[in-house]
């Protein structure tokens, strides 16, 4: 992965100030701003982008830094062969706003159009998430708390899939178009939902759920580098609703946006195999009806 010992250390340090300032800054009054149609943006999220695009370019200067707030950097996907450092400053802004704990800070690593390294922390709960496959011979995946030392993340399995209980991850706007359809077909669904992409990815590799579902087609590169990385390395399947592998070329992306063309399934094998099927079922008839 070449990335130096000391490195490690300096974004794992990186990513915890900035996402202890977010913590002290969300007591504070922040302005919010719409940047689209229900997605939005705060003052904390533009201070905390501008810190972190300058600790990744001091720490990495012949590497690409894109952030979510800098839509400039993003127009540098695909200009060369230089990894690629995908930040989001602030994953979850909702569950910000709303003074929810779910939100996220997130770094990913993409090399040669694949998520190679992830760190995601959560402020609330002073806890970071971080590796990637060939991370070091001591693992893959790691985890710490507050300034602990790192410490090994064993990926959960989740509780066997049956027609009682099928615990699921959904964001509350798919849940709203195809929550109906999909109760109908998979007997036992059970839905939760945070606000942070990284933390629910988490989630499915701590057992918490044995899928995350994505359909709205609004997810980004800053959201899916650094949690997919980190789902790989636990072992995750991470493909569309047709089983094909996620793609992180430019031309499986919307240009403009860096937004995923695909719609995005992670999750255990067993939940995957068994319920793309009655998953694809559902949403056509839900698009067939609308």
């Amino acid at each position: 992965m070449h990335l130096s010992a000391d490195q490690r250390h300096s974004i794992q340090q990186l990513i915890r100030d900035c996402g202890q300032q977010a913590q002290r800054m969300a007591v504070e009054k922040f302005q919010v701003y719409e940047k689209g149609r229900d997605d939005y943006v705060t003052d904390v999220d533009r201070a905390l982008d501008a810190q972190l695009t300058e600790g990744f370019s001091q720490l990495f200067p012949q590497d690409g830094v894109i952030t979510e707030e800098n839509s400039a950097s993003w127009q540098i996907l695909g200009q060369d062969d230089r990894r690629l450092w995908l930040i989001d400053p602030i994953d979850g802004t909702d569950d910000f706003i709303q003074g929810k704990p779910h939100y996220s800070v997130m770094v990913g690593l993409l090399a040669a159009h694949q998520p190679i390294a992830g760190w995601v922390y959560a402020p609330e709960f002073d806890q970071l998430y971080c590796g990637g496959k060939g991370w070091s011979s001591e693992g893959d995946l790691f985890q710490r708390s507050g300034e602990e030392e790192l410490t090994p993340l064993i990926p959960t399995l989740p509780a066997p899939l049956s027609k009682t209980s099928c615990p699921m991850l959904m964001g509350y706007k798919d849940q709203r178009r195809y929550g109906q359809a999909i109760t109908q077909l998979i007997p036992g669904v059970q839905f939760d939902c945070i606000g942070s992409f990284g933390l629910k990815v988490m989630r499915v590799i701590c057992g918490q759920a044995g899928l995350y579902v994505y359909l709205n087609g609004r997810v980004k590169l800053w959201d899916t580098v650094g949690p997919l990385a980190l789902a790989q390395a636990a072992g995750l399947v991470c493909c569309d609703l047709e089983g094909n592998p996620l793609q992180f070329t430019p031309d499986a992306l919307n240009l403009t946006s860096l937004a995923h063309r695909q719609p995005i399934l992670i999750g255990w094998a067993s939940y995957v195999e068994a319920l793309r099927s009655p998953l694809k079922q559902a949403i056509a008839l839900t698009n067939d009806s609308h």
